[in-house]
């Protein structure tokens, strides 16, 4: 059996990444940290995403690594990215109020979305 510890993490599949995170910022510990951050037990967060709690222990414990799917579901629970999911915070994206907009523009009518695109041309 291989632990863990010996398989390679998922930013190790990532072109240019590091090879190892630094302690403490690891998946398991970010799962942990935004569902504390969201004010979601163990229990709320494996409801959101029709899990069995214990696969959530798994998963934060480090015992156990998500499906992709589950890394989907995971993620739209805790309301980030898969990617700040598994990788942590990116400096490529946009911040947290500018992502909430672009979601909001993004259920515009194509009309709306035309006069936004105009207006960020100007500005920008």
């Amino acid at each position: 059996m291989v632990s863990l510890r010996e398989t390679r993490s998922y930013s190790e599949y990532m072109p240019g990444a590091p090879k190892r995170e630094p302690a403490g910022l690891g998946f398991p510990q970010r799962l942990s940290a935004l569902r504390k951050a969201r004010n979601l037990t163990q229990q709320g967060l494996a409801n959101a995403v029709e899990m069995g709690i214990t696969q959530i222990k798994h998963y934060e414990a480090g015992s156990s690594q998500p499906t992709l799917d589950a890394i989907r579901n995971l993620a739209r629970a805790l309301r980030v990215s898969a990617d700040e999911l598994l990788f942590g915070k990116s400096g490529r994206g946009p911040d947290e109020d500018l992502r909430l907009q672009f979601e909001a523009i993004s259920r515009f009518t194509e009309d709306e979305k035309k006069v936004v695109r105009s207006v960020l041309k100007v500005c920008c």
